[in-house]
């Protein structure tokens, strides 16, 4: 996988330590390949760290489990925590929870609804989001007026969990990028959740399907949703030459779908490198060291012309 350096403030690999330090984990869900990429980047950094161990644990998308989750690592006087949230709308009582106790926190990946208010050491790790959605509905608008459709396209829009400020944030993006002169022409006749599985993905492109809807693209909020929608297409019997479908995270199975002609734009999320920045902010937090509290690691464009930059 191509490898990024995420920020100047980050660049400086976190230094051993004499004594032992023990960082909690909670993740949002363990049954997710993004966020298994995510949780496997922390754990081999953290795994380069001497004296660092890292205790994780499975929220199974349940915010109450979460919560308790972060309670307990506070009564175990953990060193630092690191949460992936299920819900971002949830993030207050998990900030006041670690504020209290004294111990450090770090958001990563998802924006806590209460990023610009975060209490002192407390820090968010993640991509800016207004670059995702916008990277991928820029090249489907490239790709519709590349396949003649300039003077009207239909598109329909796949949506992650709503609950998610990833989900809104990229479907907003998608409106920003038609609201411009360039991709006008491009009308959304259709936009619902498919909360990032691939199931569910392919269960809503059939049901759209069954229903007669017309459309010259899919723009999806994730990689799976995507998948699930080519895999609904296909059974359908339409030809991917004709649907061109975007996602986001540039997943192993979305480039493998890429590279079989399905996939026509993804982008680029550096789950390893948000992982690791984490580890390393949280290290920082905990030592009393200066750090960002805002930590952004760039999305990149990845289309079937530098797809083997991005294959390991």
């Amino acid at each position: 996988m191509k490898k990024f350096m995420i920020t100047t403030a980050l660049a400086v690999g976190i230094a051993g330590t004499a004594s032992a330090e023990n960082i909690g984990v909670s993740m949002a869900l363990f049954d997710d390949n993004f966020l298994t990429v995510l949780r496997n980047g922390m754990q081999d950094h953290a795994n380069g760290l001497e004296g660092v161990t890292l205790q994780i644990e499975d929220a199974q998308n349940d915010v109450g489990k979460q919560l308790n989750q972060i309670q307990n690592f506070v009564a175990s006087g953990v060193d630092a925590i690191i949460v992936n949230p299920v819900d971002t709308d949830a993030t207050v009582a998990m900030s006041q929870a670690a504020a209290d106790a004294g111990i450090p926190l770090v958001y990563v990946n998802r924006q806590p609804v209460n990023l610009d208010s975060l209490p002192e050491k407390q820090a968010f790790v993640a991509s800016d989001e207004k670059e995702s959605g916008t990277l991928e509905a820029q090249e489907v608008c490239r790709l519709l007026k590349e396949k003649g459709k300039g003077e009207g396209a239909n598109i329909v829009i796949m949506m992650g969990e709503l609950s998610n400020q990833a989900a809104r944030m990229r479907t907003q993006d998608v409106h920003d990028v038609i609201a411009t002169d360039d991709c006008k022409f491009m009308k959304v006749v259709e936009e619902q959740t498919a909360e990032w599985s691939r199931t569910k993905g392919a269960d809503l492109m059939t049901n759209w399907l069954s229903a007669g809807l017309q459309f010259d693209a899919v723009v999806s909020n994730n990689d799976e949703m995507a998948i699930g929608a080519i895999q609904a297409l296909k059974t359908a019997g339409i030809s991917m030459d004709d649907m061109i479908v975007g996602g986001v995270d540039a997943t192993a199975d979305a480039l493998a779908a890429m590279e079989a002609g399905d996939l026509d734009v993804t982008v680029f999320q550096n789950a390893a490198g948000q992982g690791g920045g984490a580890v390393d902010t949280a290290l920082k937090l905990a030592r009393g060291e200066a750090t960002e509290q805002k930590v952004f690691v760039p999305f990149e464009l990845v289309t079937p012309a530098n797809l083997a930059d991005y294959k390991k």
